[in-house]
């Protein structure tokens, strides 16, 4: 099939054959389109096609996003439209899903609490802004003139970018497929060490003034609002600088760049509030979007060349690495049985023991079974994770149970993190247990150096620490699907005593069906006042 090239305006897509099943949307084009798809007149989800599709015949079938199919079970009006001619190229009722129709069912893409969803640029389930009310958004742009104002007397004049930029300049509005709000500033030093520096302090402001905050990476970072609902959207903070005649800023821009395209900052005007804007808008969005900026495109996708991901993340993201994996896996649906069942491991630590520890702290918490199956016998637990996605329905189980289960975000990656929850535990009074299941091998050095420090921290008032890796990884998709590597043992046990541990008990275990190997260790620290 010959590829289809890009359309130069709207009316030259030719869209033909669409149908829809189980599978997704089948359409054949003469020329790269934006399509919606709207379940009963509301837009659900928006694609390119062809780029988005997978060759079938004489056209595409693009596939339903994994977020949105355990919704796909009933009838709905289903509509195919290109995005910017606003055709409608298919215009059915259909019956999606397994179970046979009845006439009554009909397909709702909403959260837990009714509230709808469509799926936003990174195809995730997200309250668009065109689901939402001006009452309900009120709170989102009372937060971004409060941050821009809280980070101008922290000393950074920063602007609203990305998408909210977009919608401002393109129509005053906030663009209905987007789902969160972005601000920006460029700082005036111009080496990335000085740019982390201001970053935390800016945060530091920020959390002082009563914001929560979670950290993306060196330069960048999220500021949760409750809107009108009680709702929480992140408003993202993005650091940015200026060397040498380029502009970096993160997220996804590197590129040639003027200072007085961006100071002294102008204006522009959002949902009827004026905010600030770089000095030349058209200059900036295009150095985001490109030239194409104006077009509407809901499905758009950045192209960031492999050399400004390098380095940005050479500067910035040594923090993040596999964030976006591990938040992926996290996401997606798992039967609630399965996800209660304690680990092998847990029964393991429990039986060396000898009873139910007082005091578990599940490094590498997951999902957070584990963790509840030691509060449910009687311990008091505190469940550590670099994703916390995992461990939502945990942590509500917990509570409603009144279990003495606290779930907290901590990062291997991050000093400051793990000396803060080091330092927290050290003081919890007595000896306790401390586990990390497949951590140090979901790892790299740097973060296993920070496994080894934080464990000897938390040890402080006596304890074991137990820990299982992978040593081989077998025939199946274990390894993969768990983002792990394979560990020796014998360098494990180097590692652990470079930082004053002994390793008490060395395990091997083998699984014939899958030939994967893994290893389990004791190991302590010796306390003060026991030479």
């Amino acid at each position: 099939m010959p590829a289809a090239t890009p359309a130069t305006s709207a009316d030259e897509a030719r869209v033909t054959s669409v149908r829809v099943d189980d599978e997704g949307i089948h359409a054949a084009t003469d020329a790269e389109v934006v399509l919606d798809v709207l379940f009963d007149e509301r837009r659900i989800w928006s694609f390119h096609l062809p780029r988005d599709g997978e060759e079938q015949g004489d056209g595409y079938v693009v596939p339903w996003p994994s977020a949105l199919r355990r919704f796909l079970n009933g009838h709905t009006h289903l509509q195919v439209a290109e995005h910017v001619a606003q055709r409608v190229v298919y215009d059915e009722e259909v019956h999606l899903g397994e179970q046979p129709p009845t006439g009554e069912d009909r397909i709702a893409v909403v959260n837990e609490h009714g509230l709808p969803l469509g799926i936003d640029k990174s195809l995730r389930l997200a309250q668009t802004f065109d689901t939402r009310s001006a009452e309900h958004v009120a709170p989102l742009l009372d937060s971004i003139q409060e941050v821009l104002g809280a980070l101008k007397r922290a000393g950074v004049d920063a602007f609203p970018v990305y998408g909210t930029l977009l919608g401002a300049v393109r129509g005053g509005r906030l663009i209905g497929h987007d789902s969160d709000a972005d601000l920006g500033y460029v700082s005036r030093h111009t080496h990335p060490v000085d740019v982390v520096r201001e970053s935390f302090d800016l945060q530091r402001a920020l959390s002082e003034a009563g914001y929560v905050i979670s950290r993306y990476s060196g330069a960048a970072f999220k500021v949760d609002v409750t809107e009108g609902d009680g709702s929480i959207r992140g408003l993202d903070v993005f650091g940015g600088f200026l060397r040498d005649g380029w502009l970096h800023l993160m997220g996804e821009i590197r590129t040639p760049f003027r200072e007085d395209w961006i100071f002294p900052l102008g204006t522009t005007t959002l949902e009827g509030r004026t905010l600030p804007a770089p000095a030349n808008t058209d200059e900036f969005l295009v150095a985001t979007y490109g030239p194409t900026w104006l077009v509407p495109d809901p499905a758009y996708v950045f192209e960031t060349p492999d050399s400004t991901h390098r380095r940005l993340n050479g500067w910035f993201r040594g923090t993040r690495i596999k964030r976006a994996e591990w938040d992926a896996k996290y996401a997606a649906p798992r039967h609630a049985e399965a996800d209660l069942e304690p680990s092998d491991f847990a029964h393991w630590v429990r039986r060396r023991n000898g009873s139910v520890p007082e005091r578990v702290v599940d490094l590498g918490c997951g999902r957070g079974a584990d963790a509840l199956w030691f509060a449910r016998a009687g311990a008091t637990v505190k469940g550590l994770d670099y994703s916390p996605r995992g461990s939502y329905a945990v942590a509500a189980i917990a509570a409603d149970e009144g279990l003495p289960l606290e779930l907290r975000t901590m990062n291997l990656l991050e000093l400051r993190s793990v000396l803060a929850e080091g330092a927290l535990e050290a003081h919890a009074p007595g000896p306790k247990v401390v586990t990390a299941r497949h951590l140090a091998d979901a790892t790299n050095r740097v973060g296993r150096d920070n496994l080894w420090r934080l464990a000897s921290m938390m040890l402080r008032a006596g304890g074991r620490f137990y820990l299982e890796f992978l040593v081989d990884k077998g025939d199946d998709a274990f390894a993969r699907k768990n983002h792990l590597r394979t560990l020796r043992p014998s360098s494990v046990e180097a590692e652990l005593g470079s930082h004053g541990a002994t390793v008490l008990t060395c395990k091997m275990n083998s699984e014939a069906d899958t030939g994967r190997r893994t290893c389990r260790m004791v190991v302590a620290w010796e306390q003060p006042g026991q030479r």
